[in-house]
Formats: structure tokens, C-alpha cells, sequence
């Protein structure tokens, strides 16, 4: 847990997000979702594009669109936080980012229901098979 933290930290500082992997996510997401994608963070696009990769990797998620696009959605909800307030959240707690699922299920609500509903529930545990790959993947 300590090291993919340091990864995210790292990614944080020294990624950067390429903006052909747009034409790709554009053939997953609405044009809807794909403007909530567009208004994501630096960070948050580079790792919900490597997350979806995971995915495509995934013999139980590969082929489930909805999964994949939650893969690409599933942070909308954060505004921008900081490097600093990310840490803080990781440590301590914090209601705003703590409150991200419920953001990005409000975000989702009327262009795609299913995809709102797992967005809203995707740090909640989860007996579901496909959740369960899908929380593991996220959190490399």
C-alpha cells in the first residue's frame, strides 16, 4: 500500500497526460461524459487512463463497457486537490475528497444512471466479483 502511494505521488508530480489517449477515451464515453472527463484534473485523467488499461487487461472487466467507462469516471467528483491535500486525505481524512463518489455520482445522474450508481459506490466494499477486481485495480 506504502509504495503504490509513492507511485501516485510520483505520478502526481512527474505525469503528464497525453492528449492522443482523448481519440481513445472518446470511443468509450457519450460525448457527455466525455466533456466531464475533458474537466478532470491532470492527475486524475492520467490515472483513470491507466486504470482503464488495467482494465482492458482484466479478464473479468475487459469487455464490460460500463466498467470501463467507470474506470475513466470514477474520480469526476474531485475538484483539483493539491498534491498536499491528497496526502492530507491519505493521513488524516478529508470530507471533501472523502466526498468525491458522491460528487461524481451527482455529475453522472442524468447522462448514464448505471455508471452514476457505480461511481457512487466505488470505494464502498462490495460482494460484487467485478467491484471487487475493479477496487483492487484502482488502487495500484
Amino acid at each position: 500500500m506504502i509504495i503504490s502511494r509513492i507511485k501516485q505521488g510520483l505520478l502526481y508530480i512527474f505525469g503528464r497526460y497525453n492528449k492522443k489517449n482523448n481519440d481513445i477515451v472518446k470511443t468509450i464515453l457519450s460525448d457527455k461524459e466525455f466533456k466531464i472527463f475533458d474537466s478532470m484534473s491532470r492527475y486524475d485523467k492520467i490515472h483513470s487512463f491507466r486504470l482503464y488499461n488495467f482494465l482492458l487487461k482484466n479478464e473479468i472487466l475487459k469487455d464490460d463497457k460500463l466498467f470501463l467507462k467507470l474506470a475513466l469516471l470514477h474520480d469526476c467528483g474531485k475538484k483539483s486537490p493539491s498534491l498536499i491535500k491528497r496526502i492530507k486525505k491519505v493521513l488524516f481524512g478529508d470530507r471533501e475528497l472523502e466526498n468525491h463518489s458522491e460528487d461524481g455520482f451527482n455529475k453522472l445522474k442524468d447522462i448514464n444512471y448505471k455508471l452514476a450508481i457505480l461511481c457512487r459506490e466505488h470505494h464502498i466494499k462490495s460482494k460484487d466479483i467485478k467491484m471487487q477486481e475493479f477496487q483492487k485495480l484502482d488502487d495500484k
